[in-house]
């Protein structure tokens, strides 16, 4: 009996051993902790147009996952046809807090989800809603996760002729201390030239005076936000579309003219020194044409501006259906013309800039014959 207990007690203690080696044996595994949600404002309404499909459709942001733990997280932007992701695809992967689709993609989304632009097609919506989620993981496995609430994108197709409609487009305007108009937001603020071969593309090369903030751009002037600036690192451009917080601005270091490009698709700017010593000063540019005020016969003059002589502008003009050209000291020995209705960059003797009829702004720069209608609304 004794040799019986002896060994009982030799068992728990070998127990009792190992299980203090497996106490300095244990690990912390991370929990989630907090919420993982969407921070971008989101439309009522997405309509698509074909002829935007290489534009922005929606950038979609979100909060820092928070595992409790430092380490590196991944995100999945995912999309379901159906809303309760028993369809789910992965969109994109990214360990930054956002990603862009485009409009491009949302019409893929939406002919996935059985809308079409026909109205005889009555089994075919014109109108459906995709619904996306952002996932984070750490790991390689993946096993933890915080997944945020669903979000739905309403989509709108144009039914008629292919969808086709006048695209809404983006303008900028300059604000800040390296600008004319300082930190105005309404104060005829100069436009960036948009290309129109590439709509997320933008212009501006003039005069800037150095040392102080820099500047910026609003894409409504009197309102601060959508604002866009200069991102983290270099080159990278950023914008604040009213729910997050206000980008640096594009620093000028010394007075001088410099050219600055922005693609609002990939995110970037460049800005370099402009040369405009061999540039002509003219003392008057005009437009003329069957769509201006004077026709063929009289010049509409522009205003040139005090701060930079080489940018020109004109507000509220009534033009017709037509053409229009710009051109110097109303003469046609030094004139701008293309082919490119809205905005674009003149070439001497160009083509005839084709122009509908309405209420426009408009804006034009004689450095690189750079020119945009902003219609007034």
């Amino acid at each position: 009996m004794k040799t019986i207990k002896l060994i009982a007690l030799l068992l728990l203690a070998a127990i009792g051993f190992n299980a203090c080696e497996s106490d300095d044996s244990l690990t912390y595994t991370a929990q989630p902790a907090g919420e993982l949600s969407f921070t971008n404002s989101f439309l009522e309404e997405y309509v698509l147009i074909p002829s935007a499909s290489g534009n922005l459709g929606e950038r979609f942001t979100w909060n820092d996952a928070d595992f409790d733990v430092e380490t590196s997280i991944n995100y999945e932007l995912q999309k379901s046809i159906s809303g309760d992701f028993t369809d789910m695809e992965v969109v994109g992967t990214t360990a930054e807090n956002s990603y862009a689709v485009t409009i491009g993609e949302l019409l893929d989304y939406a002919e996935e989800a059985g809308l079409d632009n026909d109205a005889t097609t009555e089994d075919m919506p014109n109108t459906g809603s995709i619904y996306f989620r952002v996932r984070a993981t750490i790991g390689t496995d993946a096993a933890l996760e915080i997944v945020s609430d669903m979000q739905a994108l309403n989509l709108k197709l144009i039914e008629g002729d292919g969808g086709v409609v006048e695209e809404p487009l983006l303008n900028l305007f300059l604000v800040g201390d390296a600008t004319a108009p300082g930190w105005s937001e309404n104060n005829n603020n100069p436009a960036l030239i948009r290309h129109a071969d590439n709509t997320n593309m933008y212009t501006y090369k003039g005069f800037f005076v150095g040392g102080g903030e820099g500047f910026k751009l609003l894409e409504t002037l009197g309102q601060w936000q959508p604002q866009w600036g200069a991102g983290e690192n270099p080159g990278e451009a950023a914008v604040n579309d009213g729910s997050g917080s206000d980008p640096s601005a594009f620093a000028i270091a010394a007075d001088g003219y410099y050219e600055f490009n922005i693609n609002i698709d990939d995110m970037t700017y460049t800005l370099v020194d402009y040369d405009a010593s061999a540039a002509a000063t003219y003392t008057t540019v005009s437009m003329i044409g069957d769509s201006t005020p004077g026709g063929w016969d009289a010049d509409t003059d522009l205003t040139q501006s005090s701060f930079d002589s080489h940018i020109w502008s004109a507000t509220g003009v009534e033009f017709l259906d037509g053409e229009l050209k710009f051109r110097a000291d109303n003469d046609w020995a030094v004139n701008w013309g293309s082919a490119t209705a809205i905005s674009g960059f003149g070439t001497q003797d160009g083509p005839n800039i084709p122009v509908s009829a309405g209420t426009y702004d408009v804006w034009f720069n004689d450095l690189d014959g750079g020119y945009i209608l902003i219609p007034v609304e």
